[in-house]
């Protein structure tokens, strides 16, 4: 029953979300948009505001967007409620997924197979190599390409890791699900933050600093460890529901 219940839960989503889009009047018919009305020369020269000087590495300081990536300074600032509805769409499928997969009353118990030595020893060398490979992309994504969407998924890999190769470990996911509870919480406050101190929804309110270094672009290095602990727990959510079955 729970899964008919779900499938029509998501018929409605996706009925409400075509009708929504469909002759949108903010998106224009397929051809006709003229490339020279768009913004996107304004956002990479960080000149939205009609601030048109030099944006020069490790001395600009005061930027509207203090990402050193560019890719950062769009996604994670000027397009960062757009971020925040597509971080929204992998909890719908995480939420989907355990909603097929996961038993209401019915005990869940792990796959039953014993992993081999190799696997064993060699997820613990590899294990702590992955898992702060994905920290450091989040920490740094304001800095380097990476961020906290391959973050998220490289510490998911590693915990994926851990499932195939300790039976007591698949037992243990309750504190990922309450993490991507906070992180998911702690990403809408900022937004709240932003919008009763200067007036917008995820404005960036933070000092900027020096673009280049550790410590600048405001609430953006925050908003990219959120983003890989959420994405790093809901993916961890899925492998959790695919590994497991119900108890007969």
């Amino acid at each position: 029953m729970k899964q008919v219940l779900a499938f029509i839960f998501t018929l409605i989503v996706g009925g409400l979300m075509i009708l929504s889009l469909n002759n949108n009047a903010l998106f224009t018919e397929y051809g006709e948009n003229n490339p020279e009305d768009t913004y996107s020369d304004s956002y990479i020269d960080r000149d939205v505001r009609d601030n048109n000087d030099d944006v020069i590495y490790g001395e600009s300081e005061g930027l509207e967007s203090a990402p050193a990536n560019i890719v950062t300074a769009i996604v994670a600032d000027y397009r960062s409620f757009d971020t925040l509805g597509e971080i929204t769409v992998l909890f719908i499928s995480s939420l989907g997924v355990a909603l097929l997969l996961g038993g209401k009353k019915k005990e869940r118990m792990a796959l039953n197979y014993s992993p081999n030595f190799m696997l064993r020893i060699g997820s613990r060398a590899l294990f702590g190599i992955i898992l702060m490979t994905g920290v450091f992309m989040a920490v740094h994504g304001h800095l380097t390409p990476g961020g906290g969407f391959p973050g998220g998924t490289m510490i998911a890999s590693s915990l994926l890791l851990l499932y195939l190769a300790n039976d007591e470990f698949r037992t243990k996911v309750q504190g990922f699900k309450l993490l991507e509870s906070f992180a998911g919480i702690a990403y809408v406050a900022i937004g709240l933050a932003g919008l009763y101190i200067s007036g917008y929804f995820l404005e960036n309110f933070l000092p900027t600093g020096t673009i280049g270094e550790l410590f600048s672009a405001g609430i953006i290095p925050i908003i990219y460890v959120l983003i890989g602990l959420k994405v790093g727990s809901e993916i961890t959510g899925i492998i959790d529901n695919f590994l497991t079955e119900e108890a007969l």
